[in-house]
């Protein structure tokens, strides 16, 4: 699955706090935000996809998460906050490459045929999140228990997956069909992964000595050398020419949305356009992480991840053809089913740590929405979804102003960036309004009404602006005609 990832460790954010965040870009998969109390997590689970049955512990925390509707391939959870605020996003779907691939295969289901019985596959995107979010009490823990989870039964995909805590921000990517490496990102840097293996160092001494920043699969060391894996040259590691992909492909799709990404994050620290530019959008070397110029907020990262490189000769609303317009693959795509953003916040009470920001649908035309996490139901304008397009929840009627608005940019544009501005400013208000509230009572049983306010204000906002895009591209529709215009 086609996505896009920006982590924000917690002295690079305005706040403190740390964030991770990723579009979910599916095949217009319909999904909703819910939380999942104990008593519905499964004590067996059984894969859809890959059949494999896994035990899961007795305990398990609540936790929130944005499964697809139509269980028809699987849960597909997306990303969450369990109950000890700790957040997770799984997953990124990442490059490979045939050496990788041919020394430690993927492992996928083989059904029977004749006397040979059916062979489950590994774990993958279908099923991570609820094997591992609701059992870790810190990112670190995140990153250990998938790592076990990997080297046991393997997974039949290349992914990348983020956990954060108050503290930390850990991004793990798998390595063919059982091996994997993760880095704790350092707290003043934002780090970049589109579609692609993204770890542009790591520090193998650490992975096998103190293991503060680095962890891996146990044998990786002896992975590598057996299999004859490492290109690089002088002594530096870069897991990125070891592991991934330098393809053709990967400079249409993949390595423009890292350029945005990186020029939104640091414009004046380097060149990103002309003849002396520093990076280019089919760089092979472009950075993982980086410093940003400025703190970064949730709105910053909402907008990043709304690109469609606007400001550049490649946005393919320009009015002006440049001959580029639209030749590389944007962030804001059309068959996103959900954006979010893990914040875990600091100098507020633990009960109200986690904040998730939601997006349903193309994030260049919607609005995101901050909810609490601690709470044992969302809003129904969140979590009561149907396969049927509909304006009674915030899925459908996000969908619905992305694909009328996209058809007539021009009239639209407007209505879009006042509906973004005024949720993300009304929700933002009632964030602070219920933070001091509770914390002032110590009644956090309020983050329930608060969500209950949140939606309800997203309600209204989405609803005006259906009805503005809805009349401004039924004005410009083609049949249109006057009698005036004979």
């Amino acid at each position: 699955m086609a996505c896009t990832t920006i982590l924000v460790g917690k002295n690079a954010s305005n706040d403190r706090s740390t964030m991770i965040a990723r579009t979910d870009d599916g095949h217009f998969d319909v999904k909703k935000l819910v939380v999942v109390n104990p008593d519905k997590q499964p004590r067996k689970y059984k894969s859809v996809i890959s059949h494999v049955e896994i035990e899961l512990p007795d305990n398990p925390m609540r936790y929130t998460a944005c499964p697809n509707v139509d269980r028809k391939n699987g849960i597909w959870a997306a990303t969450g906050i369990n109950a000890a605020n700790v957040g997770m996003t799984a997953t990124e779907t990442i490059t490979s490459n045939p050496r990788v691939l041919a020394a430690d295969p993927l492992v996928e289901y083989r059904e029977a045929r004749g006397r040979a019985k059916a062979v489950p596959g590994g774990i993958g995107e279908e099923d991570i999140v609820v094997l591992v979010l609701p059992y870790i009490r810190s990112a670190r823990e995140g990153v250990e228990r998938l790592g076990a989870l990997l080297e046991r039964y393997g997974t039949y995909e290349s992914n990348g997956i983020a956990f954060n805590d108050e503290n930390e921000v850990w991004w793990l990517e798998t390595i063919g069909g059982h091996h994997w490496m993760a880095r704790r990102i350092p707290d003043d840097v934002c780090v970049v992964n589109p579609n692609q293996f993204g770890m542009d160092a790591f520090d193998l001494e650490d992975a096998f000595g103190a293991r503060q920043a680095h962890l891996c699969s146990g044998d990786l060391r002896e992975f590598i050398a057996d299999n004859h894996l490492d290109l690089n040259q002088g002594g530096v590691f870069n897991p990125r020419d070891v592991f991934g992909s330098h393809a053709y492909r990967d400079h249409i799709y993949n390595t423009p949305r890292a350029w945005y990404m990186l020029r939104s994050l640091a414009p004046y620290s380097h060149r990103w356009d002309g003849e002396n530019a520093d990076y280019t959008p089919e760089c092979d070397n472009l950075p993982w992480a980086l410093v940003p110029d400025r703190k970064v907020t949730a709105e910053a990262v909402k907008e990043i991840l709304s690109s469609h490189y606007q400001g550049t000769p490649f946005n393919p609303y320009s009015s002006q053809d440049s001959g580029r317009r639209g030749m590389y693959r944007s962030i804001g795509i059309n068959r996103t089913g959900v954006t979010s953003i893990c914040q875990i916040r600091t100098g507020v009470p633990e009960a109200i740590k986690g904040i998730e920001w939601i997006c349903f649908g193309s994030t260049t035309f919607d609005a995101i929405l901050p909810v609490y996490t601690n709470v044992e139901r969302m809003p129904t304008y969140l979590s009561n979804v149907t396969l049927d397009a509909s304006t009674e929840n915030f899925y459908w009627g996000s969908r619905l102003i992305g694909a009328l608005a996209d058809h007539s940019y021009a009239e639209c544009i407007q209505h879009i960036e006042r509906y973004q501005d005024a949720v993300a400013t009304k929700g933002r208000r009632l964030i602070r309004e219920y933070d001091r509230r509770m914390t002032e009572s110590g009644d956090f049983s309020l983050a329930a009404r608060a969500n209950e306010d949140l939606a309800k204000m997203a309600r209204e906002q989405t609803a005006d602006t259906l009805n503005k895009v809805l009349l401004a591209s039924s004005e410009g529709m083609r049949n249109g005609y006057n009698r005036s215009d004979n």
